[in-house]
């Protein structure tokens, strides 16, 4: 209890169904915001879909107001493997959401630290997600458009309560994007891209469903090449890379997914998917067997969305500064001029420590789109704050 409002633990349905439709009553108003899947929130907080709970932990509540009124929501959660890296241990806090008050906000900020100092951790990062970076990460700042698929949105207040609170930026988010419409590829890239193709010894092709075996060994040679190098950045298995294109097999279209070659040398690589949120925005949160049904047709039928995700790419060391990053680009472009549906291309986000991967970004004439912020709190308020270090 603090003041005007109450907080209550989700664990049970009730709470739970508060939690996934609050955002639905602040956001009504806002054309752009698109509701998640509820089952995509659920897999987070679920022992058996999220391996982080074997070992960590997560807890998650509601905020009411005294006419009891749910006006707030916000989740912790910490693994021990992942907080003991930090110079200090550090906890997540996502899936905020709160009206414009900054006391409202305080009191489920309040809530994260204490739970997260009583579990051993000396700062808190958010919001973040309990689970891979490339879903629910991040405090929207700019570029307030459609999000892709489970990319947060959110009103600018959130980072004024985040701030006032005493949140700082640990580390901005950019988001790239590139229009995909032929005949408006950068005269600059279009170049570096035909003077590629005068080397015999390229040659690029699309992924092919039937033959997941090789690619899955193409993407985890030219991963580790290009990507283990980083920090915090584990080598790829095949095994791991088998089971990621067959995850992805149901809603993959072939000719986003690109693998480049130096006379028989797997050298890069260009994975995107459609962004579902073309099709999920009209399911209400909602994946039951019908709205399955509903997405494969849009999917493989009526070929709906047409903006493609960037979800990784990454080209060997040795063949970097090439041309070859904007070959890949070339080869989709003509791709796209036989008929394929895509417009524009969303690059998953890079942290603005990543110095190489926002020149790639920048040389294959993409350019920031949106910017997402991840803070820190450090309870220890007299300790420096460091900001996330850059690498190159």
């Amino acid at each position: 209890m603090a003041g005007n409002y109450h907080l209550q633990e989700v664990n049970n349905k009730q709470t739970i169904k508060e939690f996934l439709d609050l955002p639905v009553v602040l956001y009504k108003d806002d054309k752009n915001w698109i509701r998640p899947l509820d089952a995509d929130i659920e897999k987070v907080f679920d022992k058996e879909k999220n391996k982080l709970l074997r070992n960590g932990k997560a807890i998650r509540w509601i905020l009411k107001n005294n006419e009891d009124i749910t006006i707030g929501r916000m989740a912790a959660f910490y693994d021990p493997k992942t907080a003991n890296k930090e110079e200090q241990p550090t906890g997540g806090t996502g899936f905020f959401e709160c009206i414009k008050e900054q006391e409202a906000a305080n009191v489920l900020f309040d809530a994260a630290q204490q739970w997260l100092k009583n579990n051993g951790m000396e700062a808190m990062d958010g919001p973040v997600n309990f689970g891979s970076r490339d879903h629910f990460w991040g405090c929207l700042y700019e570029g307030f458009y459609e999000p892709v698929y489970n990319m947060p949105y959110n009103p600018f207040y959130y980072n004024e309560l985040l701030e006032n609170y005493g949140f700082k930026e640990y580390y901005k988010q950019l988001t790239f994007h590139m229009n995909l419409i032929p005949g408006t590829m950068d005269p600059l890239i279009a170049e570096k891209a035909e003077r590629l193709k005068r080397d015999k010894g390229y040659h690029f092709q699309n992924f092919s469903a039937r033959d997941v075996k090789n690619a899955a060994i193409w993407f985890t040679d030219i991963f580790n090449a290009a990507w283990a190098k980083f920090p915090g950045v584990s080598p790829m298995r095949k095994a791991q890379a088998e089971a990621l294109f067959k995850t992805l097999k149901p809603v993959v279209d072939p000719k986003l997914i690109i693998f480049a070659f130096y006379e028989e040398k797997p050298i890069a690589f260009f994975l995107m998917l459609p962004d579902l949120y073309q099709i999920l925005k009209k399911f209400n949160g909602k994946f039951h067997l019908l709205n399955k049904l509903r997405l494969m047709v849009h999917l493989k039928i009526h070929k709906t969305p047409t903006r493609a995700v960037g979800l990784i790419f990454g080209v060997a060391p040795e063949f970097q500064s090439k041309g070859v990053a904007e070959g890949m680009i070339r080869f989709f472009e003509e791709t796209v001029k036989k008929g394929v549906n895509y417009t524009d291309l969303e690059l998953n986000w890079i942290g603005d420590y990543n110095k190489s991967m926002i020149k790639l970004c920048e040389q294959i004439g993409s350019s920031v789109r949106k910017i997402h912020i991840t803070y820190r709190y450090l309870f220890d308020r007299g300790k420096p704050f460091v900001r996330a270090r850059s690498f190159k």
